[in-house]
């Protein structure tokens, strides 16, 4: 294997892992690792990795993205001894990676302006206030940058979308009134149906709506489905509507300590990465169980990757 890449690598400069897939076959194991043990291949990492709760992993820490689609999307692959090839083909790469980032964030920001618009439409005409009972929060891959649009099947409904979701959380104001929740959940869900669907867009969008009461029970970060909502809780952004209440979202996360704890985990992460890297480079893919597979790609990239 390492011999078909240095081969490919000579007519064709450096290579995505997506590219190299695309040339020689769809072993991405093999391929990883032939190109981190070479000496005469270099493998240049963009991006950055950051942590995931996984109620399937030890402690509930890996990182993220999995080892092989930081492989396939985030790195690249060159001669150990053209470093300036690599190098540029690398700033090409984060290129293309900002400009998905940008691309999904636009959308994402359109999509809850659209949102905003028709919910603010009330018989009682009560825009102005309707805004300061929720907010709008943005997480997932495109906050940290990390956006991709790399085809994969949606959950729900097996359609191929463009790569990375767009996860919102709207929390609400407690005194919020029923039929607000209502109009903006049934908001929501339409036009994420219509994203779906429409074959110029096919973007997935993941949502919740909760009372702020909700968040200060899911505080006590006490099990794995109150960790899950306050770890993105924490990474998320403000999108649209109230400030006062995002900044007390996040004035609860601070109280309870959920800041220093979420580093923690994501410094169990890093060292569980060096240590699955690890085995599985000394590990022959014949000889690779599920739990082996697991190290390399999560259950949910199966469809995509196997």
């Amino acid at each position: 294997m390492e011999e078909r890449i240095i081969r490919l690598l000579e007519e064709r400069g450096p290579q995505t892992g997506a590219e190299l897939r695309e040339a020689l076959g769809d072993d991405g194991f093999a391929q990883w690792k032939a190109c981190v043990r070479s000496k005469r291949l270099a493998v240049r990492r963009v991006g950055r990795r950051y942590l995931r709760l996984d109620q399937r992993v030890e402690g509930y820490a890996r990182l993220s993205p999995s080892i092989l689609r930081e492989f396939l999307t985030y790195s690249v692959v060159g001669s150990a001894e053209d470093p300036g090839a690599l190098g540029a083909r690398a700033d090409q790469l984060a290129a293309r990676i900002q400009d998905i980032n940008t691309a999904k964030l636009k959308l994402a920001e359109r999509f809850v302006s659209e949102i905003g618009a028709r919910v603010a439409v009330t018989e009682g005409g009560e825009e102005a206030a309707g805004e300061q009972r929720f907010c709008v929060l943005l997480a997932g891959d495109i906050v940290y940058g990390m956006g991709h649009d790399a085809p994969r099947p949606e959950r729900s409904t097996g359609r191929m979308v463009k790569g990375s979701d767009l996860d919102l959380v709207i929390i609400m104001d407690d005194a919020a009134p029923a039929e607000l929740v209502k109009r903006l959940d049934d908001a929501v869900y339409q036009q994420k149906y219509r994203h779906l669907i429409n074959p110029s867009i096919r973007e997935e969008i993941d949502y919740t709506i909760k009372p702020f009461s909700r968040l200060k029970e899911q505080a006590a970060f006490d099990t794995f489905r109150h960790m899950v909502p306050c770890k993105i809780l924490d990474e998320a952004v403000l999108l649209y509507g109230s400030e006062t209440l995002y900044r007390a979202a996040r004035a609860v996360l601070v109280e309870r300590g959920i800041p220093d704890k979420l580093a923690a985990l994501e410094a169990a992460a890093v060292r569980s990465r060096e240590q699955a890297e690890r085995h599985l480079l000394d590990s022959d893919e014949g000889r690779l169980g599920h739990e082996d597979l697991y190290l390399f790609y999560t259950s949910e990239e199966s469809e995509e990757f196997e």
